[in-house]
């Protein structure tokens, strides 16, 4: 699994967060490269996204997979992104591309090795 570098958003990384992993399955491997700079597109907009944390995008090419994990302030933080317009495109354009599949839960506290860990063991058994 590639993993691209931590991009941390405006939040500070302090107190409890909802985590959000996301696993976007393509039909064909021509797809990946497309999808993979949409994601890059969006990614460069964590610095200022309202409620964001961070997130890591990885990758998995040879099985046709990629995603992100998020980390926000709350589930309501990672909604308005859901519904934020450039997301909305980026969800209209590949929809027929592939499947998405999403898991997410609420941490006491952000620890960059725990979060990875757990999100890295979702991704795992969704693998097999």
């Amino acid at each position: 699994m590639t993993r691209a570098p931590w991009k941390a958003g405006p939040e500070p990384a302090d107190g409890a967060v909802f985590v959000s992993v996301t696993d976007f399955r393509v039909r064909r491997y021509r797809d990946l490269p497309r999808v993979w700079l949409a994601g890059l597109r969006l990614r460069r907009a964590w610095p200022e996204m309202p409620g964001a944390v961070g997130l890591w995008l990885w990758a998995e090419p040879g099985r046709r997979r990629g995603g992100s994990v998020s980390v926000w302030r709350s589930a309501e933080d990672l909604h308005a992104f859901i519904r934020w317009q450039p997301h909305i495109e980026v969800m209209r354009r590949f929809r027929s591309t592939g499947q998405i599949e999403s898991d997410s839960w609420q941490a006491p506290r952000f620890d960059q090795r725990e979060v990875w860990a757990r999100a890295r063991a979702a991704l795992a058994a969704k693998s097999t």
